[in-house]
């Protein structure tokens, strides 16, 4: 049996290909006393073809809190597992109120990790992933696009995020008028039969994702280049160029590169190249 200092199992599930269950998931949730899932029909599929029979309870997002109450005395005194319809729990999936509510009560939770598509499509991608922001699902009026799009932009590091097939077309357009420059990778049904990766421009993408009608279906999963360090020193010292002209004639290179350094807050050693190519510029 399943040792008895844990009351709460988090359960990553397949997000395509059931062979990518791990054995002690299966043992974990064959053990368990209850099931927590987002949507009991999805998940009865999944417990069928692994031959498990146990009592579902659906959680999601507008019932987490009164779920939370039902079941709230019996925590304490069963081994319950958390699932999601596909993939880790909590990852843009409901359930965070009763990890909160395990943490407040002093119930013991562990993870049993697995599967995910966030890590797949990273690594498919052909972008650096040393650092990467995760930033949930595109979002769904054309003004909150805007702001997620423009957060993209401005971000150094590696975005990622979810998509639905109805809204992958528009967030590629987006993407290409507002950020153009950058590497992208679309992934959709990873570890599926007909699992698709596609590199390049957003304006490259959208051609290939749209040959065929079958590209359109699935979720998908975006991957977005971080902006370059030489492009944010660009963007912010480039509308101080007059001054900086203005100042190279009337102090020193050394003045100039400290007094731009104090107003901006850049590294001296950046605004140093850029002062220098300015000056250099006059000869």
């Amino acid at each position: 049996m399943i040792k008895n200092n844990f009351e709460l199992y988090i359960v990553a599930t397949p997000i395509g290909n059931l062979e990518d269950i791990s054995e002690r998931a299966i043992k974990t949730i064959k053990e368990s006393d209850t099931i927590i899932c987002e949507n009991p029909n999805h998940s009865l599929k999944l417990l069928n073809k692994l031959g498990i029979k146990k009592k579902l309870i659906s959680l999601h997002d507008y019932n987490e809190s009164t779920v939370i109450k039902k079941i709230a005395n019996k925590l304490p005194n069963q081994k319950t597992v958390l699932i999601s319809d596909a993939g880790s729990p909590l990852v843009s999936d409901p359930g965070f109120k009763l990890i909160q509510h395990c943490i407040k009560n002093n119930l013991a939770i562990t993870s049993i990790p697995g599967p995910s598509s966030i890590i797949p499509s990273l690594q498919l991608s052909g972008i650096p992933i040393n650092q990467f922001y995760f930033m949930g699902f595109f979002p769904k009026t054309k003004r909150q696009m805007l702001e997620f799009t423009k957060i993209i932009e401005a971000n150094l590091q590696t975005c990622v995020f979810f998509v639905s097939s109805h809204k992958i077309n528009f967030c590629l357009e987006i993407i290409d008028k507002l950020i153009n420059d950058r590497q992208i990778s679309v992934s959709k049904e990873l570890t599926k039969l007909n699992e698709k990766t596609y590199r390049g421009s957003a304006k490259e993408v959208i051609v290939e994702i749209n040959k065929q009608k079958e590209n359109l279906k699935g979720e998908f999963v975006v991957v977005v280049e971080g902006k370059s360090q030489k492009e944010t020193v660009s963007s912010q010292l480039t509308p101080f160029n007059n001054e900086i002209n203005k100042l190279l004639s009337k102090f020193s290179l050394t003045d100039v590169v400290e007094i731009v350094h104090k107003l901006t807050g850049i590294k001296k050693n950046k605004v140093y190249k850029w002062v220098l190519n300015i000056k250099n510029s006059y000869n």
